[in-house]
């Protein structure tokens, strides 16, 4: 839900905050590239929201029996949050990046719209190229 969601707003942020042109202006290569670039960012979002939980699957599945009290215990709070972090935010966002790079660039190959991008003109009812 995490990818998803980040990911389309990411995308409308980029295109109204950084991107110098309208989506419609840009080219297609220009348009995938403002996809990995959206999709990296909301693989990082996604990546940190849930290191914690994933850090304590770690734990749990390594020491059969042992509780979830235990575990914030042992690993301690800190160590919860930031244990494998950075590693995990590239490889998440490097693999969230790609994924909707690849999703984005069939989407072209078939001839349909990158994903997002600016809300219509007033009186444009399509969603532009």
């Amino acid at each position: 839900m995490m990818k998803f969601t980040s990911f389309e707003a990411t995308v409308d942020a980029l295109y109204a905050h950084v991107v110098p042109v309208p989506k419609k202006e840009c080219s297609k290569g220009y348009q995938l590239g403002v996809s990995f670039a959206a999709g990296y960012i909301a693989g990082v979002l996604c990546a940190v929201v849930s290191h914690p939980a994933d850090n304590l699957v770690s734990y749990l599945n390594c020491k059969k029996g042992a509780s979830i009290r235990q575990a914030i215990s042992d690993i301690g709070m800190f160590n919860l949050f930031t244990r494998g972090l950075p590693l995990r935010i590239f490889m998440i966002g490097t693999l969230t990046g790609a994924q909707w790079g690849l999703y984005d660039s069939f989407k072209v190959y078939v001839g349909l719209p990158t994903a997002g991008g600016a809300t219509p003109a007033h009186g444009d009812k399509g969603g532009g190229g």
